[in-house]
């Protein structure tokens, strides 16, 4: 495209938030861009005040094994899930009456997966989706506490999902480790597009800002933009000097930049529309000193937070 060059970006470290005892697997912001919520394999789900360093609180899960987490949309109550195969949903104000760390259970839990779950989203304070290993995903009435719909195409692990930004969130992409992306439309309860390329795992998918196109990450050591409308790939971010999997990836508010985290201690911010790196955080100071495991860009734009085994998160602007 004949565009502008982007200067190449000087973001760094601001904030080093350090509580979890163990890897950390997954974070998600709250919608205000203040609150993060982390997931940690010492089997806790903290929720901090990014802003201001703190711990605000911190929830124990019944089982250590967690790998995905999500806030809900409203900040009311926040979900995750892991090994157990189950997905934990606890409110926010159960959190703050609760006398004691003992005294908090989970508000429901979602269980119909024989798999793993890899990833959940909530679409609002009523609704959640979850991947599984079991190759599929659930929509699920948090309330009734059982399964709306089941999506069954990929024939392999599904890893990942990511909401339409866009409309009544009918749509949801899924990535999964038989190397395919896929479009669905809730309302039809089926799988209305797929997207082929990568050589290996999908690990990440996440919806471009403006819900027409879509970027995947993949342990094929590359990330790949698609558009929804060509219905085909449109762009590819790889190195030479690049040779480890994606572990996740993320967005810039205007979609320019493409934030992606990989196995060896590495985040690489891309631009979008050249495929070129405008900047990699490696190592420390300015980085992570283990696998970097996941990465979200938060809602107003104006962060980077990303958690990893070394056991800390790290907020980047």
């Amino acid at each position: 495209m004949d565009v502008k060059e982007v200067a190449p970006l000087k973001i760094r470290e601001r904030r080093v938030l350090k509580g979890h005892t163990a890897k950390i697997y997954s974070l998600a912001w709250a919608k205000d861009s203040t609150h993060l919520l982390s997931a940690s394999q010492d089997g806790k789900l903290l929720i901090w005040d990014a802003v201001k360093n703190l711990k605000v609180h911190a929830i124990p899960l019944r089982s250590h094994w967690v790998m995905c987490c999500d806030y809900s949309p409203s900040g009311n109550a926040v979900a995750a899930g892991g090994l157990d195969n189950i997905c934990s949903i606890y409110t926010i104000s159960s959190l703050t009456q609760a006398q004691s760390i003992n005294d908090i259970k989970p508000h429901r839990e979602l269980s119909g997966h024989s798999g793993y779950l890899s990833s959940c989203k909530f679409l609002n304070d009523r609704h959640i989706l979850s991947s599984s290993g079991d190759s599929t995903c659930i929509l699920w009435d948090t309330e009734m506490g059982h399964p709306i719909s089941r999506f069954e195409e990929h024939t392999g692990d599904c890893m990942s999902i990511s909401i339409s930004p866009t409309g009544e969130n009918n749509l949801f992409i899924s990535g999964a480790c038989d190397g395919n992306s896929k479009l669905w439309d809730i309302r039809m309860n089926k799988c209305v597009a797929t997207f082929t390329g990568h050589e290996g795992d999908i690990n990440s998918v996440q919806f471009f800002p403006n819900g027409n196109a879509f970027a995947t990450g993949s342990d094929d050591c590359t990330c790949r933009l698609f558009d929804l409308r060509a219905s085909r790939e449109v762009m590819t971010y790889s190195d030479d000097n690049v040779r480890e999997g994606v572990t996740s990836i993320s967005f810039s508010k205007s979609g320019r930049v493409l934030f992606a985290a990989y196995e060896y201690k590495k985040v690489i911010a891309w631009d979008t529309l050249k495929g070129k790196p405008l900047q990699v955080l490696e190592g420390l100071p300015n980085g992570h000193d283990n696998r970097v495991s996941c990465l979200a860009v938060s809602p107003d734009g104006h962060s980077l937070a990303t958690g990893s085994w070394d056991m800390t998160l790290k907020i980047f602007a």
